[in-house]
């Protein structure tokens, strides 16, 4: 997926488009980078006057939902789903040995500074499910991590939009 593509979704169906992009990346899917689709949409916000705040929780709350969605995978269908994973996606399989050794020894502060991390934050739900962590406690430091993440690069867009939009147009 491309800017342009994400662009149209965003100008035409708002918010909702958010909140599935957001989700979608969140769930690791390929063809969806937060590196353009975090600031893009703290871009979108400022162009057409959003809430800040408003597009912060909606791509939290996507965000959220998404490693649910992978945590519950990990739980429910655990080992094999890894050695799929590490089959299909054999770049991201040393990322996913390291975030599994990462909960084994650090735990939820494991869990916090992974969800910082570019690959390992959302791969890094599917482990945690797989050793069973609290779901409550996993919730809370995945929110957490989830705000800063995007706070950073969804805010960045925000502030520098009018920059970002002139850069653009010259394209």
């Amino acid at each position: 997926m491309n800017f342009e593509t994400i662009e149209f979704y965003l100008e035409n169906y708002g918010l909702l488009a958010l909140f599935v992009v957001v989700l979608l990346e969140y769930m690791n899917l390929p063809g969806f980078p937060a590196g353009i689709i975090m600031p893009l949409s703290g871009i979108w916000a400022y162009q057409f006057n959003k809430s800040f705040l408003l597009v912060m929780v909606i791509s939290v709350i996507a965000g959220l939902i998404g490693s649910w969605i992978l945590y519950f995978l990990g739980f429910y269908i655990g080992t094999p789903l890894l050695n799929w994973f590490r089959n299909k996606f054999t770049k991201q399989g040393v990322a996913l040995d390291k975030a599994i050794d990462q909960l084994t020894n650090k735990g939820y502060l494991g869990l916090f500074i992974a969800k910082l991390l570019p690959v390992v934050r959302t791969i890094i739900s599917i482990p945690a499910g797989v050793i069973k962590m609290d779901f409550y406690k996993y919730s809370f430091y995945s929110t957490i991590g989830i705000t800063i993440w995007n706070l950073v690069f969804v805010g960045a867009g925000y502030i520098f939009g009018s920059a970002a939009l002139n850069w653009l147009a010259k394209f």
